[in-house]
């Protein structure tokens, strides 16, 4: 018997059924589903101090469960003290069972530790239904030793999904688990 995470069974059991009844599809290839979550974290301050960038990328990596690689500068630009090949962040692709499992711990544990949450906003998919938002403290991951962590980061999070449109792409994640705002806000 292989190992299957608890939200990959849930999507499976509970919203394939939800999204089929709901949106009318004829056959389970076209219930849209998860493809990948990117993670994303700029980095400011890295032409004054490069411990910044190794620091960032090891948090990442704690974060997500798999290794996270560095971002390169494509351009140089003299106002900002940079130099094409610079690394100036610091980014992650979670596909199939690290997916789920990183989606499980950031709606359960992680997004109810966000200081004054009253969810999140259902305004940020980009209309080929795609969900982005954006974490201000990185803190918030309970996987962090707080005693190491020299500065506060945010970061960028990017659920890639097979739907079509924002409606479909908004029931899956809701379905999910994901925390939403009442439409009465």
């Amino acid at each position: 018997m292989s190992y299957s995470p608890r939200l990959q069974k849930k999507y499976r059991e509970e919203v394939v059924p939800k999204l089929m009844e709901e949106f009318k599809y004829k056959s389970l290839m076209e219930v849209p589903r998860i493809a990948k979550v990117c993670l994303n974290q700029g980095l400011g301050d890295v032409t004054q101090d490069k411990k910044i960038v190794d620091d960032a990328l090891e948090e990442m990596s704690i974060i997500a469960g798999q290794k996270a690689v560095p971002t390169k500068a494509k351009k140089s630009v003299s106002n900002f003290k940079l130099r094409e090949g610079m690394t100036i962040g610091s980014r992650v692709t979670l596909r199939k069972i690290r997916m789920y499992e990183f989606l499980d711990r950031f709606i359960t544990v992680s997004l109810p530790r966000v200081r004054d949450f009253r969810g999140i906003s259902d305004k940020s998919f980009d209309g080929r239904g795609n969900y982005n938002m954006g974490i201000t403290e990185h803190v918030i991951f309970p996987e962090l030793n707080m005693d190491k962590i020299n500065k506060i980061k945010g970061m960028d999070v990017t659920f890639v999904t097979t739907a079509k449109t924002d409606a479909e792409a908004y029931a899956l994640l809701k379905y999910l688990g994901l925390p939403f705002k009442n439409k009465n806000n």
